[in-house]
């Protein structure tokens, strides 16, 4: 019967690991192996272990930044900060102190197919040390889904203001990702799990909307959006509104990034939406899929025209009025229902929709 009777002798001995993500594993697998020896071992055995603390570690989350100490003293030497969202394991407690080691800056993955985290620095080695005991969330904190959802909305809406706090948009992901692995079962899982996601795709997308690359037309000459957090919704959570959205999320990384006056990026990009709002009936975000794939087909109008294909560009001008006509009676107090009526307008007037109207 294997037995670990003191798990931060291996953690010693793999002190002088160069990468900073396997030390942090290693410490979390003799973590593990002392709870399992824990249980298997004589009752008298473990009585004792339960007094040392090991088995007690936990993975916690912190909801602000905490300076981690050599020592429990504020006058103590500083080994690095720890900002909120990411990880630390809770080693023991003492009074207002707790010792911890914190995962600062490695790569925060849940797979071995997971992209790091927001360009975080390999070289960082995670610390080992004493940190303030507030602020710290673990899995039997109580209400700690409702905390942790409550402080990732309110990071994320502080990230949408102008001279948003920086990285209030990278902790408010770090934060939803903790509610969805921390308390699965909440009814706040699912839609954490989506945020977390849908968080990580904005600021990926924002970023490679800057490179020159972008205005590519084929999408696959521009960086791909990661996929791995959407992908996970869809496998933990199919059939709920969290996985359409983030299946609308992912038609981006379908799209062309620019038109450049020919036919065949609306055409494709036309399908797509027109597919996802037939599949994802229910979708909050059907109504938009179906403007999207008719105003694709209001500029396949002129994109046809000026390529002198007339029949074509009939046939764009009668899917338009088409779609907005199921559009008004699918969603008929959207504000998208409007919109497609705006532009079924302006196609039946034959005024360009895409392009100069200028006659």
């Amino acid at each position: 019967m294997f037995y670990l009777s003191n798990p931060m002798s291996i953690f010693v001995t793999y002190i002088r690991v160069r990468n900073p993500a396997l030390l942090f594993s290693l410490f979390l697998l003799t973590v593990s192996l002392a709870t399992v020896g824990s249980s298997t071992a004589p009752a008298q055995k473990k009585a004792k272990d339960d007094r040392s603390g090991y088995d007690r570690s936990a993975r916690a989350t912190l909801l602000h930044p905490a300076i981690v100490y050599v020592t429990p003293s504020d006058d103590a030497e500083h080994i690095a900060e720890v900002a909120p969202g990411h990880e630390v394991v809770v080693i023991e407690r003492n009074g207002s102190w707790v010792r911890v080691f914190a995962n600062t800056d490695t790569a925060d993955k849940q797979s071995e197919d997971d992209q790091p985290e927001f360009n975080t620095d390999p070289t960082v080695t995670p610390a080992s040390g004493w940190i303030r005991d507030k602020g710290i969330v673990t899995q039997t904190t109580a209400g700690g889904d409702a905390i942790l959802y409550g402080s990732a909305a309110n990071l994320e809406d502080e990230a949408a203001q102008p001279h948003a706090p920086k990285g209030a948009a990278e902790q408010a992901h770090l934060l939803y990702r903790r509610v969805a692995e921390y308390f699965p079962d909440s009814p706040l899982a699912a839609e954490s799990l989506f945020r977390a996601a849908d968080v990580r795709w904005q600021l990926d997308k924002a970023d490679i909307s800057t490179l020159p690359s972008a205005h590519e037309q084929e999408a696959y000459l521009r960086p791909q959006i990661y996929e791995g957090d959407m992908q996970r919704v869809l496998k933990l959570y199919p059939a709920t509104k969290f996985a359409a959205l983030a299946a609308y999320d992912l038609i981006d990384n379908k799209l062309c990034g620019d038109w450049q006056g020919l036919p065949k990026c609306p055409e494709m990009e036309a399908v797509l939406y027109e597919k996802y709002a037939d599949r994802y009936s229910d979708s909050p975000k059907a109504a938009e899929a179906l403007y999207h794939a008719l105003y694709r087909e209001a500029a396949l109008v002129e994109l046809y025209k000026a390529q002198e294909e007339q029949k074509r560009s009939q046939q764009a001008a009668a899917n338009a009025q088409s779609l907005a006509i199921e559009l008004k009676q699918r969603f008929p107090q959207s504000d998208y229902a409007a919109r497609a009526a705006s532009i079924a307008y302006r196609v039946q007037q034959g005024i360009a929709v895409y392009g100069s109207d200028r006659e």
